[in-house]
């Protein structure tokens, strides 16, 4: 016998991928069965706690994601890669590319500093081209991989260093002028990207689904009822590139601004499905760009400590670091210059600012910014001092939801549940950690003492987080 579906208290209609051997309605939602209810608010708060004590988990909002995907059509996606600056369906891959944007600051810390805006959209529309060159040399191991990235040659072109970039422009991250600045070269990003997609189309052919056919459905006049309106009817056929640039969300956006681009990108179809994303490139900020802060990041510190794995040493080696805005003003301004100098002689520019200096609201305010125009998303953490009021903490996640993010993720330094890969030297220092010898005996030390154990010197912090992790027995 079929059970009454329309019971609310034991089923629900929800969105949901796999349609086989499901009950679903003309709308393409599926009947789910209600095994037990939770309040909402007991939900969030097992969340936030978790994320204040122990920064996981991270948060998305995956029907925001499923509403702005330029596939909106044909995919239904469920989780995103592991630094969540890529929302993937099945067998989707993450092939991610970033500009350095402190290459593009003329007159840097001076009056007449300037970002080249015009070298910069010419350098994304290369860049695009190079990163649609790789989706034929995509070296997937998968057959559904490779049939995935040729049938869409979605890519992610994102940025890096713009922190340091205000900083040549003597701006400050998180003030109202940088995050304009932050908009605009999301934007300038976004539409050279587009302008590139609609040149390549023509000169090598759009991605393969934009000439695809598909069957318009009532689940699609439920999710874009302007096309009801422009007069589709379920059972007619309609091409991909049409369901691309005229019903996508985002590329509804983008003509805002380029409505002639979109409008022939409906006509001849884009080279790609997503063109945008920006990624947390850590790594290449370090070893190619100088130390230029990650993606959209602010610098972490101007002067920090890196936990480095060393090959033979059980705990991790502590680096000295500087920021590459801190090392060019040094070489162009006052090479005396240090973070956290009072004196005339050696004091920076309030401009100068790290994720310490930074609210949560401002955080959220530049990851908004760039959202805007990112048609895929922002890999960003918010840093919160490890003294934020809980009750705070959890309005960074309801504000984040109130400007559009797709996302949101926070870091609140605490030393009794890890110690992180980056360490400012007074987090150190404020915090005592305690060890207990084969007699009993504890021994406490600051986290930037050095300790002689087992042949090594370690930092009291490195050298607990070792012994936690299992490298070491009890001492």
């Amino acid at each position: 016998e079929r059970p009454d579906l329309s019971d609310t208290s034991k089923f629900v209609w929800r969105e949901w991928e796999i349609h086989d051997s499901y009950v679903v309605n003309d709308d393409g939602l599926v009947a789910c069965k209600v095994y037990k209810k939770l309040p909402a608010r007991r939900v969030w708060d097992v969340i936030m706690a978790s994320t204040y004590d122990f920064a996981e988990p991270g948060f998305i909002l995956i029907d925001r994601v499923n509403e702005m995907n330029n596939n909106w059509w044909c995919e239904n996606i469920r989780a995103t890669n592991p630094c969540a600056e890529q929302s993937l369906p099945p067998y989707g891959s993450c092939l991610l590319g970033s500009v350095n944007l402190t290459r593009f600051v003329k007159h840097p810390f001076t009056d007449f500093a300037e970002f080249d805006w015009n070298e910069y959209r010419e350098v994304v529309k290369v860049f695009t081209r190079l990163l649609d060159n790789v989706v034929e040399i995509n070296g997937l191991p998968l057959e559904r991989q490779r049939e995935e990235i040729l049938r869409k040659r979605r890519h992610g072109m994102g940025f890096l260093g713009l922190c340091s970039t205000l900083t040549l422009l003597r701006m400050k991250y998180g003030s109202p002028e940088s995050v304009q600045f932050t908009e605009d070269v999301s934007r300038e990003m976004a539409v050279a990207g587009w302008e590139a997609a609609l040149e390549l189309a023509r000169e090598k052919g759009p991605a393969p689904i934009m000439n695809e056919e598909f069957t318009v459905t009532k689940e699609m006049l439920r999710k874009r009822p302007e096309m009801a309106r422009d007069g589709w009817k379920p059972g007619a056929k309609i091409a991909g590139r049409l369901l691309h640039a005229k019903y996508s969300r985002y590329m509804q956006r983008v003509a805002q601004v380029a409505p002639q681009l979109v409008h022939e990108l409906a006509e001849t179809g884009a080279r790609f499905t997503h063109h945008s994303s920006i990624a947390p490139t850590g790594t290449i900020s370090l070893s190619l760009a100088n130390n230029a802060s990650n993606g959209i990041e602010p610098s972490f510190a101007h002067h920090y400590f890196r936990n480095v794995i060393r090959e033979g040493k059980k705990s991790k080696e502590k680096i000295d670091v500087y920021s590459f805005e801190l090392l060019a003003y040094r070489e162009l301004v006052n090479p005396n210059a240090k973070p956290g100098a009072t004196n005339d002689a050696e004091r920076l520019p309030d401009y100068f600012i790290a994720s310490d200096g930074i609210t949560p609201k401002e955080h959220v305010e530049v990851q908004a910014a760039a959202q805007k125009w990112v048609d895929s998303s922002i890999s960003k953490t918010a840093n919160v001092p490890t003294d934020f009021p809980y009750e705070k903490f959890k309005d960074i996640y309801l504000y984040a939801y109130e400007q559009g993010l797709k996302g949101c993720t926070t870091f609140r330094f605490n030393p009794e549940a890890f110690q992180g890969v980056l360490v400012k030297e007074q987090d150190l220092k404020n915090t005592i950690y305690k060890f207990t010898l084969e007699d009993g005996t504890v021994v406490e030390a600051r986290g930037d003492e050095e300790i002689d154990y087992d042949g090594e010197l370690h930092t009291a912090a490195n050298l607990f987080d070792a012994i936690k992790d299992g490298y070491y027995g009890r001492m």
